[in-house]
């Protein structure tokens, strides 16, 4: 018996939608994440899949309800190191660059113009940014 097309395009408008909250580099205010977490995935919830740890990325695989992590026990409530602590990627390509992504402000984030290339961005530099946000 097929499904209507309507259920299928449903289900992919639920997933991505999911997906890009899961994956939002934000950080909720803890009662809030609290809250939620009762009903959905949260990015701090989900975050820990990323984590370089074995033990962490192989957890918190829900895209939608943690159901399925509390059933099979892959559950991690929070990262070892906390989320600011915590290594995200895989180990081999984890560079300074990488670090300096996590949890930043959105005006600490590198630009990248899709025309010129990183190159010539008109964002700061790494070096850059880092002396900024180390007050240098």
């Amino acid at each position: 018996m097929a499904r209507p097309r309507s259920r299928l395009f449903l289900f992919e408008v639920i997933l991505n939608a999911c997906a890009m909250f899961n994956h939002a580099n934000i950080a909720l205010p803890a009662w809030l994440d609290g809250a939620l977490r009762v009903a959905i995935v949260t990015p701090d919830m989900h975050r820990v899949h990323h984590s370089v740890l074995r033990r962490e990325h192989d957890s918190n695989y829900g895209f939608k309800s943690l159901a399925v992590d509390r059933l099979f026990r892959t559950y991690t409530a929070q990262p070892e190191k906390g989320h600011q602590g915590m290594t995200v990627g895989l180990s081999p390509y984890q560079t300074a660059a990488a670090d300096a992504l996590r949890l930043e402000p959105a005006s600490a984030v590198p630009r990248f113009d899709p025309l010129t290339g990183p190159e010539q961005s008109s964002g700061p530099s790494l070096p850059q940014r880092e002396r900024i946000s180390r007050g240098g």
